[in-house]
């Protein structure tokens, strides 16, 4: 009987240290995670996605003021399946990829929802930091977790769109972000 209770205290204290390490440390597998945008241009939606992007991601559901995720974007990497449409977003106009080559969004709080968790983030993007929130699930299975979530932003509260591209009369101010993320432990 002193035994069980003595393994059980054992077990108990083991249980409380893992909590109290703290999140896991993670990195997307840039081959398998994707970042992806949607927006509307003449009424029409067209997609369009970022191929080179790094995440730094600490998480664990049971520790979320400790939870960071520290994503850094690519902006040449932009791919819409138009060249010409990616020649013109990555110009003076739109990204300004000149002046501002990279996109960073570091969360600062997490709460857990109905439907898995809500991060509130600082995005940095030409130049401008806005906070933006994000939805998002986090799965664990055997051998591999996953990030797949949502987000909304307004560009031009970025200042993404100068001259023509300023008016919403054409491109729509509303641009949609999803992304998966799929993580490996962090070296």
């Amino acid at each position: 009987m002193m035994r069980r209770a003595a393994l059980i205290i054992a077990l108990l204290a083991a249980a409380a240290a893992a909590r109290a390490a703290g999140p896991a440390s993670y990195a997307a597998d840039p081959a398998a995670s994707r970042l992806e945008f949607t927006g509307v241009q003449a009424g029409a939606e067209f997609k369009g996605s970022f191929r080179k992007f790094t995440a730094a991601v600490d998480f664990a559901p049971d520790s979320l003021a400790s939870a960071r995720f520290d994503v850094q974007i690519d902006l040449n990497s932009l791919d819409t399946m138009d060249k010409d449409r990616d020649q013109t977003m990555r110009g003076p106009d739109i990204f300004d990829i000149a002046h501002h080559p990279t996109a960073h969004y570091v969360t600062r709080s997490f709460t857990k929802t109905a439907a898995g968790y809500t991060a509130v983030g600082a995005l940095t993007l030409h130049g401008v930091t806005k906070d933006v929130p994000i939805d998002f699930q986090f799965v664990s299975t055997a051998g591999q977790s996953k990030i797949e979530g949502t987000a909304k932003l307004k560009r031009l509260e970025f200042g993404v769109g100068q001259g023509d591209w300023k008016s919403t009369e054409w491109v729509k101010d509303e641009v949609k972000v999803a992304f998966s993320l799929v993580l490996k432990p962090a070296p």
